[in-house]
């Protein structure tokens, strides 16, 4: 990322977590005098900020204009710092700042198919099943609406994998291996905390053996998602409507309602990964990030709902 990027980055998530903070910081700087010779630290901006007063001297008077930007001064000795030591990739900052924005990201994949089971907090009260077995929860999402998909944690994993998929295609433009690598990483490390957490609050799996289980075995699946999805993307969108067939319908003939599959499902989906792929290409990082992360991201303009999706896949546009 870029120094300017990753400076307006930061610059907004200190603002965020530390407005009381830097708000002391700015009052106080302000009702000093502009030649003071102790500089503000806002990075302890939290802690009673000890000021003196130092006489004028001429030379002083004739350098410095009659007012100095405080907010500026104040930003600069917060902010500047980290965009420079977060440029570097493979610097101690890096793995913080991709932390954060993974972070972010992710909670813009798990959110468009995200589901709960109302059951789960209710003593004594069975939870219902598919046919297969599974907890079935409740959705609103149009994975759930539109294409008809049940609300299961199969489900939630396989629509929150198909999108950071397609954030990781767009991380691979990053300018270092170690870069793309140490995003990557975050991504599915916050997709497991997520799902772990999703096995014992919703499904009742008390057991950590277990969890460990299905949490192998579902890196297991990213692995091969992200191979079948490449795999997609280079061969044409008839290879990569089979993996989507694969993973989101698990391959079978019929859909969950029993009725014949409905293959313009299959090929909307396929026109909503070549439309998102198309719009993240063209963003920054840190654009990327606050789009996702601002408003309600199952609307959002890039994940979510698109008419012309659907247009596109039933051959009216």
């Amino acid at each position: 990322m870029s120094t300017a990027r990753a400076t307006i980055f930061w610059t907004r998530e200190i603002h965020r977590t530390q407005s009381q903070g830097l708000q002391r910081c700015f009052t106080q700087s302000a009702s000093i005098s502009t030649t003071s010779q102790k500089p503000i630290d806002c990075n302890n901006a939290s802690k009673p900020v000890s000021l003196t007063r130092t006489p004028r001297s001429p030379s002083r008077d004739r350098q410095l204009p009659s007012t100095l930007p405080v907010r500026s001064y104040a930003q600069e000795s917060a902010v500047s710092r980290l965009a420079r030591s977060a440029v570097a990739p493979g610097a101690s900052a890096e793995t913080y700042i991709a932390y954060g924005m993974t972070q972010k990201l992710f909670e813009a994949c798990s959110s468009q198919a995200d589901y709960t089971i109302p059951q789960a907090s209710q003593k004594g009260v069975p939870i219902p099943t598919t046919e297969a077995g599974e907890h079935l929860g409740v959705g609103d999402s149009w994975w759930y609406r539109e294409l008809g998909l049940v609300p299961t944690f199969s489900t939630w994993s396989q629509v929150t994998f198909l999108h950071m998929y397609l954030l990781t295609v767009r991380l691979r433009a990053l300018p270092t291996r170690e870069s793309v690598q140490t995003y990557s990483r975050h991504l599915i490390d916050h997709f497991s905390h997520n799902a772990e957490n999703r096995m014992d609050v919703l499904h009742d799996m008390g057991s950590r053996t277990v969890r460990n289980k299905y949490l192998k075995d579902l890196f297991i699946q990213w692995r091969g998602i992200i191979a079948a999805y490449d795999e997609g993307l280079i061969k044409g969108d008839a290879v990569l409507g089979a993996a989507v067939w694969r993973n989101l319908w698990k391959a079978s003939s019929t859909g969950p309602d029993g009725h014949e599959i409905d293959w313009t499902k299959v090929a909307w989906v396929v026109a909503y990964m070549r439309r998102v792929l198309s719009e993240i290409s063209k963003m920054d990082e840190a654009d990327l990030v606050f789009s996702l992360s601002s408003g309600d991201v199952k609307s959002s303009g890039i994940f979510g709902f698109s008419a012309l999706d659907k247009k596109m896949a039933e051959g009216t546009k």
